[in-house]
């Protein structure tokens, strides 16, 4: 990947997180990124990659966010 194409993908990844820390509890914001970013890398598509970044969340990290809050 070339330096453009990683500043568009943090770029994406940034606004993405936001919505995520606007309801998670306290948490390392570099391991939603990972597990986002790694999930676009993977061919996901933006909303897959949020799922799986939240999922990576929950299960690893034991960060979870009340399913009514859940973005």
């Amino acid at each position: 990947m070339d330096v453009a194409a990683l500043a568009d993908l943090l770029h994406e990844t940034s606004g993405r997180h936001g919505s995520f820390e606007a309801v998670a509890p306290p948490h390392d914001w570099w391991d939603w990124y990972a597990a986002y970013m790694e999930a676009r890398e993977g061919g996901s598509t933006p909303d897959e990659a949020s799922a799986a970044a939240g999922r990576y969340m929950a299960d690893v990290k034991n960060v979870v966010v009340a399913p009514s809050r859940a973005t």
